[in-house]
């Protein structure tokens, strides 16, 4: 099998990729736990140089990554330039607190002293997303090298040339052969390599589906894994928002990465004092948007990913027109060359129809009015989803108490959800668990050992 590079732009191929043979891969697990064996011996400091010449590298190859990203899965430049400034602060972030996060905890315990020391479990498999090729894999590697695991990591299969310059990065930063590795295999291996017993742990950042089954492997084996799902955030607007700069957010929570983010804004819930002037102004701007080549500086609004992530946006949008759900703007497949979804704004959602329940990856908004407060919380809620929320208000304690009612990992208060290095990132409910980011993302993949120090006639 092949695995290739596709122009969503115009969806022809790049470039093919052969997968590893079985000869190949083993070689490459092998190479992985020995690399294991020494660098959990290296220092934190060795870990954050390390670290740092990556981050360095990135940001000197910045133009030349990031036309990749956009080549491979049609992000607009602009914003895969912003995606690697984001993953080199992400190595640069834990080599400078790594340290810090990783020191021993002192406990006071009855009798004699104790510690919690961390220490690495070994060669963690990673298997990562498209929709950030380079952000995805930093915060997965940059804290598990800075605790001293090793990494394999099986990128998502059409973005086989980012996977490739990233373990280039790693090979010019002069990481010991087998510290990070790049892995060209299908879906259906993954679940042999989870039950191999050198594989001490997995993160997935994908779907459900997917979750569920590398949890489900995992659980077999008795192996820790982090799982990063799908969302289906709320963007809560209530009466003394501000319009203007509300509107302005919800145009970027929504079209970011061409709408493709598991934290983008796509149910806005609004209360009817402010729900009217709101919808009005939120679909002119969306109207506007220019769609092209995401290559060209003017353009406002990429192709999705694959003429297949195209063709299953459209699909669900016609199934929720069938179930009672109406077209307030856009609705089709843009009249172009390419992977291309004109914006689009659903209205009249009910539960039963698609919309409401699915996640919709790509350029397309739901649209909901409440009469008030409790209700929006209410329908925040009633979803299986538990990623990320926003909520605008000029009430920030107001919105204090909203944000402890609502039944997500992350709430932003007068801005869409986002992330950056030392904020943790994660979710609940089918959005999966465990977090990434800040100083709880360091602490997933690490064995929290206690060492007890008694005196000789200290009661047992």
């Amino acid at each position: 099998m092949s695995i290739q590079t596709v122009n969503p732009n115009t969806n022809k191929t790049i470039k093919s990729f052969e997968e590893v043979t079985e000869k190949a891969l083993e070689a490459k697990v092998a190479k992985a736990q020995v690399a294991f064996v020494d660098w959990k011996e290296t220092s934190y400091e060795q870990r954050a140089d390390l670290l740092h010449k990556v981050a360095t590298l990135m940001r000197f190859k910045k133009a030349t990554l990031a036309k990749t990203i956009t080549l491979e899965m049609g992000k607009l430049l602009a914003q895969a330039e912003g995606e690697i400034d984001l993953s080199a602060d992400i190595f640069d972030y834990y080599a400078d607190h790594g340290a810090t996060f990783l020191a021993d905890t002192v406990l006071d315990p009855e009798f004699g002293s104790a510690i919690v020391r961390s220490s690495p479990i070994g060669v963690l498999l990673g298997v990562m997303p498209w929709n950030f090729p380079y952000y995805q894999v930093a915060r997965f590697v940059a804290p598990n090298i800075m605790v001293g695991n090793t990494i394999l990591l099986k990128h998502a299969s059409i973005v086989p040339q980012c996977a490739a310059a990233i373990e280039a990065l790693f090979m010019e930063a002069e990481a010991p052969e087998g510290l990070y590795t790049n892995l060209y295999i299908s879906g259906k291996r993954i679940s042999p390599l989870i039950s191999d017993k050198r594989i001490k742990g997995v993160s997935l950042t994908g779907s459900e589906e997917a979750g569920a089954s590398v949890a489900m492997e995992a659980g077999k084996h008795l192996k820790k894994v982090v799982l990063e799902l799908g969302g289906n955030d709320v963007f809560i607007i209530l009466e003394d928002a501000d319009l203007e700069k509300t509107v302005e957010w919800a145009v970027v929570g929504r079209m970011n990465n061409n709408g493709q983010c598991c934290i983008a804004s796509k149910r806005f819930i609004s209360v009817e004092a402010i729900a009217a002037p709101f919808l009005e102004k939120f679909k002119e701007q969306l109207s506007k948007m220019k769609l092209g080549d995401p290559m060209d500086a003017d353009t406002e609004l990429g192709p999705l990913s694959t003429e297949e992530a195209a063709i299953n946006l459209a699909d669900q949008v016609k199934r929720s027109v069938d179930g009672g759900a109406k077209v307030l703007l856009g609705g089709k497949r843009a009249n172009r060359e390419g992977a291309f979804m004109e914006p689009t704004i659903l209205t009249n959602l009910k539960p039963g129809i698609a919309a409401y329940h699915e996640e919709l990856f790509g350029p397309v908004a739901t649209f909901y009015v409440v009469k008030d407060e409790q209700d929006a919380i209410d329908l925040a809620n009633d979803s299986d989803f538990g990623l990320g929320a926003s909520i605008f208000t000029k009430d920030i304690e107001r919105g204090k108490r909203i944000a402890d009612k609502l039944d997500v990992g992350m709430v932003f208060i007068n801005h869409p959800t986002w992330t950056q290095a030392d904020l943790p990132f994660g979710g609940m409910k089918a959005s999966g668990f465990g977090r990434e980011l800040s100083e709880l993302g360091i602490k997933e993949f690490v064995n929290k050992k206690l060492i007890r120090v008694s005196d000789l006639n200290d009661p047992f």
